[in-house]
């Protein structure tokens, strides 16, 4: 038995983990390589497997850079079934489509600028490939054991990350393998907490996103609502750049928290992104994956994610309309760095305006329009155009869907003893190091191992 890292080793994007036991294998996730250049270059690197000869791909969660690859792999040769929980085959049937589509937008833009080394610039999959891989989803409920490969027993345990995410039970013979996934927070609204691990196992895979880090002890619910009633009563509009999948969901939640305690006024609230709309429509539909508090409102008659004020803008002619609203309002739209899709309108709209608020509320890669608005740049540039910033500008911590070094340790603790051996992957090297010297301090067998890397699971 062997498992080659071949993604999220040393980085925590391109999750991807090659397993073969007496001539059968199977990818655990599918990510592509996301952020700086030399990472995404790696998306176009050959595979040291041919995907024909996968017998199975299982995934953790639909994020892109655990599912991404999928695509590729499928216009590459991939005949085997794509394993995954119901609702990550629901999110991949949104979230694929749109990974293909910025990958030819960006190919044409490359051909039309000519910025581009190859002629033609071709984008890494299309939208016909992700559309065909989406037929080889296979979906399973979680505690539903299947057999992803004859004498594979898997079983999908909830992750509490996003929804349908879940990390992987798998028995290959006698040794007992754990592929940890991404796990969540812990009493984060809408999902279930991480369902913790019983019993020992060989083999762990453990992301450590947070390995060095603890994540802020605020109120969120309470922060938001100042914010709100601050806006409200300037009658301004509260711009909230936010990821389409689980940001999105969760401010709504809180939003309708608030409202529904009488702690701020019945503003309208525009989700302005056509992903954000369908993933919170698929939110609403999930109701068996919500935590035991959704549950109580369902059962009471509240319609959760259903804001008693909101807008759901799926077309080009509703995102228009959000400019005339008058103020006060809310709009929250996608993406959640600011670095494309329909924020840019409304940032540029709604910047010049001391009246109006922009709350960030999620990591800003170094560089991009969010990360320039939270460290104070009077001026950026939307679609040519450099626009002041005199709207008020602030971030609000603890959004997060990741664990924390403490939730990370505290779910290790559902084993009953120290793996046989412990992989540390999906953290940069200092989160990596920092994970592997907690574990290691007590007594387990740790390895942080490197991209390309293959060990014997004999």
């Amino acid at each position: 038995m062997e498992l080659q890292f071949l993604g999220a080793a040393g980085t925590v994007t391109g999750s991807k983990f090659h397993l073969t036991h007496n001539g059968r294998s199977a990818l655990i996730d599918a990510g592509m390589f996301q952020g700086p250049r030399a990472l995404r270059k790696k998306n176009w690197e050959p595979l040291p497997i041919d995907p024909a000869d996968l017998d199975a791909v299982i995934l953790t969660h639909a994020h892109i850079d655990h599912t991404g690859y999928l695509p590729r792999l499928g216009r590459d040769g991939l005949k085997a079934p794509v394993h995954c929980t119901w609702g990550t085959r629901d999110l991949c049937k949104i979230l694929l489509p749109d990974a293909a589509r910025l990958q030819e937008e960006e190919a044409n833009f490359r051909n039309r600028k000519k910025r581009s080394k190859h002629s033609p610039a071709l984008p890494l999959f299309s939208i016909v490939d992700a559309e065909q891989v989406l037929s080889r989803l296979v979906g399973h409920r979680y505690h539903e054991a299947f057999e992803p490969i004859e004498g594979w027993q898997a079983y999908y345990r909830d992750a509490g990350h996003i929804l349908g995410s879940a990390w992987i039970d798998l028995k290959i013979g006698e040794k007992r393998l754990v592929f940890s996934g991404d796990l969540g927070r812990t009493k984060a609204p809408i999902l279930k907490d991480p369902e913790p691990p019983e019993g020992r196992c060989d083999v762990l895979l453990l992301e450590s996103t947070y390995g060095n880090r603890e994540h802020p002890h605020n109120d969120k619910r309470e922060d938001l609502g100042e914010i709100v009633k601050e806006v409200a009563k300037r009658k301004g509009t509260l711009v909230i750049p936010a990821f389409a999948v689980e940001r999105t969901q969760e401010i709504l939640y809180l939003l309708e928290e608030l409202l529904r305690n009488d702690d701020i006024p019945k503003l309208p609230v525009f989700i302005d992104s056509p992903m954000a709309v369908r993933a919170t429509r698929l939110f609403r539909e999930y109701h068996e994956y919500y935590d035991e508090e959704t549950k109580a409102l369902v059962a009471q008659g509240e319609r959760v994610l259903s804001y008693k004020n909101l807008h759901l803008c799926e077309s080009v002619q509703e995102s228009k309309s959000v400019l005339k609203t008058p103020a006060p309002k809310i709009v929250i739209s996608a993406s959640g760095m600011a670095t494309g899709g329909r924020i840019l309108h409304h940032l540029k709209n709604y910047l010049p305006d001391p009246k109006n608020h922009v709350l960030v509320v999620g990591y800003q890669s170094v560089g991009t329009r969010g990360w320039r608005l939270i460290t104070g740049d009077e001026e950026i540039k939307i679609f040519g155009d450099w626009v002041p910033v005199k709207a008020g500008v602030s971030k609000l911590e603890g959004f997060s869907g990741h664990a924390d070094h403490t939730e990370i340790m505290k779910w290790c603790d559902g084993f009953s003893e120290p793996p046989t051996t412990t992989y540390l992957v999906h953290g940069e090297p200092d989160s990596l190091q920092a994970q592997a010297e907690a574990l290691r301090n007590r007594g387990w067998n740790v390895v942080v191992p490197e991209y390309g890397q293959t060990v014997g699971l004999a």
